[in-house]
C-alpha cells in the first residue's frame, strides 16, 4: 500500500488545481488478492466463543446493528414495529437472567427509506428513546441518478429527521477510473448531509476488483465519510471477508496517516449470530477494540437480530425458542 498525503494536504483541504496531484497515487495501488483470499479462508475457520463469552459478544453485536427495513411494501405500521424492536431488541427476562436489564441495550440505529424517516422518528420519539434514524439516499441502491437528484434526496432525508445518511456511490466512476469525479461526488454528498453522519456504500460486489475496493475506500474517507460500508444488500455479492479485510486495512492506513478514525459497516447477507461474532472478531483483530463501538462499527442487517435473540434464549433457558416465544422485528 502507498502512503497518503500528509494530514494537512488532504484533498478536503486542497485547491481544485492540486486535487489531481493529490489523487495521483491512487492509480498505483496494488492489492495482493491471493494473500487476502488465504487470510479470509482462515477467518472462516475461526472457532467461535461459547457460554457467557458468547452471550457477551452477541449483546455487543446487538448494540452495533442498524436494524433495517428497505422493502417496497414498507408501511408506517411495520416501521413502528421495527422501532419498538429497536428499543427492546432482547426480551427483558432474558436480559435480567444475564444481569444486563439495566444497561440500556438497544440497536445502533433504525435504517429506512427517506419516505419512511418521519414514521421512524415519530415512533422512536413516542417510545422515549434516542436511537438515531438512518436513511438510505443518493439513488439507493443503483446510484444511477443525477447528482442533483442525489443531493436533493439527502437534504430531504435530513430535513425529515434522519441523523445518519447511507449514500451509495456511482460505481461507473470507479470502473472507469474517474477518481477525481468520485471524490467530488462524495464531497458534495458530505456537504449536503450537514450535521448528519454519512456512511458511504461502496457496493463492493460491483467494483470489479479488490484494488478498486481499496481505492474507493480511500477516496470515500478522503472526501469526508464518517463510515465506509460494503454493500446495499441488493447486489448479488454483499459483505464478504476478503472485502472486509481490504476495507479495514484502508481504514487503518488512513488512521495512521491522518489520525482520523473512520467507521466500518459490513451489510448484506449477515444473518446468523456466528457470522456477527466473526465480524466483531475480525474488526478487533484488524482495527482494535476501540473500533468495537456503535460510533465506529455497525452491522447492516434485517434478519440478524432474530437469530441473535434465539441464541441468547437458548443460552439462558437451555431450550430452543418457538416461533411465538420472541417478538417479531
Amino acid at each position: 500500500m502507498l502512503p497518503l498525503p500528509a494530514a494537512t494536504d488532504l484533498p478536503g483541504k486542497a485547491t481544485a488545481l492540486s486535487l489531481s496531484a493529490e489523487l495521483g497515487w491512487i492509480s498505483k495501488v496494488h492489492v495482493n488478492r491471493p494473500a487476502v483470499v488465504r487470510h479470509a479462508e482462515r477467518i472462516k475457520k475461526w472457532r467461535t466463543v461459547k457460554g457467557n463469552w458468547q452471550a457477551a459478544w452477541l449483546l455487543k453485536a446487538v448494540t452495533c446493528i442498524d436494524l433495517t427495513t428497505l422493502s417496497g411494501d414498507d408501511t408506517p405500521s411495520n416501521v413502528h414495529r421495527l422501532c419498538f424492536k429497536a428499543k427492546h431488541p432482547i426480551r427483558e427476562d432474558l436480559l435480567k437472567a444475564l444481569d444486563m436489564h439495566d444497561k440500556g441495550i438497544t440497536v445502533g440505529a433504525v435504517c429506512v427509506y427517506p419516505a419512511r424517516v418521519t414514521d421512524a422518528v415519530n415512533a422512536l420519539k413516542a417510545a422515549g428513546c434516542n436511537i438515531p434514524v438512518a436513511s438510505v439516499a443518493a439513488g439507493f441502491p443503483s446510484g444511477q441518478t443525477p447528482l442533483e437528484t442525489k443531493l436533493a434526496e439527502i437534504k430531504l432525508a435530513v430535513e425529515y429527521g434522519a441523523r445518519e445518511i447511507d449514500i451509495v456511490i456511482s460505481r461507473s466512476l470507479v470502473l472507469t477510473g474517474q477518481w477525481e469525479g468520485l471524490y467530488e461526488e462524495i464531497r458534495q454528498c458530505r456537504e449536503a448531509c450537514g450535521e448528519a453522519h454519512m456512511k458511504t456504500i461502496l457496493a463492493t460486489g460491483e467494483l470489479g476488483s479488490l484494488a478498486n475496493v481499496y481505492k474507493a475506500s480511500m477516496i470515500a474517507m478522503m472526501a469526508g465519510s464518517d463510515f465506509i460500508k460494503t454493500s446495499t444488500g441488493k447486489e448479488v455479492e454483499n459483505a464478504t471477508f476478503p472485502v472486509g479485510v481490504v476495507m479495514m486495512r484502508a481504514i487503518r492506513e488512513f488512521y495512521w496517516q491522518t489520525g482520523n478514525k473512520v467507521g466500518f459497516k459490513p451489510a448484506g447477507g449477515i444473518r446468523t449470530a456466528k457470522e456477527a461474532i466473526t465480524w466483531l472478531m475480525l474488526v478487533k483483530e484488524e482495527l482494535g477494540v476501540e473500533w468495537l463501538t456503535p460510533e465506529l462499527f455497525r452491522l447492516g442487517a434485517s434478519s440478524l437480530l432474530e437469530d441473535i435473540e434465539k441464541q441468547i434464549f437458548y443460552h439462558v433457558t437451555g431450550s430452543y425458542a418457538l416461533r411465538h416465544d420472541l417478538a417479531m422485528a
